[in-house]
C-alpha cells in the first residue's frame, strides 16, 4: 500500500504542472459559470437557474477531469512502456490503476469546490449548510465513476484513437445529460438514463427538498459497475502485451 500511495503522490505532483488538464477541470466551467450562471432568471429541475448551473458545472468539471485527461495519459503512457516498467517494481499488479483511479478522485475535488463557492458568492445561491457537503458529495461520486472508464478507454486503445473516442464519449454525456443546458422532449427522456444527469438531479432534488427518487442513485452505483466491468476487461485483455 506504501508503494500505491508513493505512486499516487508523484502522478499528483506531476498533474499540477499541467496547465490543459486544470483549463479543462478548473477554468473552462468556472468561465461558462461566471458567463451565465447569474445572467437566467428562468427555472430548471424545479430549482433556480442559478442553483442548477452551479450544480451542472461543477459536474462537468470533475466528469471533464476524470474522463479527458486520464484516458489519453493512460493509453500514452501504455504505449511507452511505463505501465510495463511498473509491473517490473515490486508494486502489485493493479497499483497503476489504483493509482490513477486515486489521481482522479482527488483531482477533481478543486472544480467541485470553486464552483459551489461561486454559486454561493457569486450566484448568490442560498442553501442550509448541510446541503453543500451532500451536494459537493453526490457530485464527486458521479463524476469520478468515469475515472474507471477513464482506464478503460486507455488500456485498450492506441493513442491517435483515444482523444477521438473520448469527445465522442465526452460530448453525448455532457449534452445528455443536460450539463451545457437543461434538455426537454425526446433528447431530454434519453438523457434520464446518463450519470451526468442522475448526478444533477440528484443535487437539484436535494435543493428543491424533494424527495430522491431510488432508481436515480441505484442508475449511479449501476454505472459505476459498468464502467468498472469494461475497465476490468480492458486490463485483462491487454494484460500480456503491456
Amino acid at each position: 500500500m506504501a508503494g500505491v500511495i508513493a505512486l499516487t503522490r508523484a502522478e499528483l505532483s506531476r498533474l499540477a504542472h499541467n496547465r490543459r488538464y486544470f483549463i479543462f477541470t478548473v477554468a473552462f466551467p468556472v468561465i461558462l459559470y461566471l458567463l451565465i450562471g447569474r445572467q437566467v432568471s428562468a427555472h430548471a429541475y424545479g430549482i433556480a437557474f442559478g442553483a442548477y448551473y452551479m450544480i451542472s458545472m461543477a459536474t462537468f468539471g470533475a466528469f471533464s477531469g476524470a474522463l479527458n485527461g486520464n484516458a489519453q495519459r493512460i493509453s500514452q503512457e501504455k504505449k511507452e512502456g511505463w505501465i510495463r516498467q511498473l509491473r517490473l517494481t515490486p508494486l502489485p499488479a493493479n497499483a497503476y490503476v489504483i493509482t490513477k483511479i486515486l489521481v482522479s478522485l482527488a483531482t477533481t475535488i478543486p472544480a467541485i469546490v470553486i464552483v459551489l463557492l461561486l454559486g454561493r458568492f457569486y450566484g448568490n445561491v442560498h442553501l442550509p449548510g448541510w446541503e453543500w457537503p451532500v451536494i459537493a458529495i453526490v457530485v464527486w461520486f458521479g463524476s469520478t465513476i468515469f475515472a474507471a472508464l477513464a482506464v478503460a478507454i486507455g488500456y485498450r486503445f492506441a493513442p491517435e484513437q483515444v482523444q477521438p473516442i473520448t469527445l465522442i464519449v465526452y460530448f453525448m454525456f455532457a449534452i445528455l445529460g443536460g450539463l451545457w443546458f437543461p434538455l426537454s422532449g425526446f433528447l431530454g427522456k434519453v438523457g434520464q438514463f446518463t450519470p451526468t444527469y442522475e448526478a444533477v438531479k440528484i443535487g437539484s432534488d436535494v435543493i428543491g427538498n424533494l424527495a430522491v427518487p431510488a432508481g436515480l442513485a441505484i442508475g449511479l452505483v449501476a454505472w459505476l459497475g459498468i464502467f468498472v466491468a469494461l475497465a476490468t476487461l480492458a486490463v485483462r485483455s491487454t494484460a500480456e502485451s503491456v
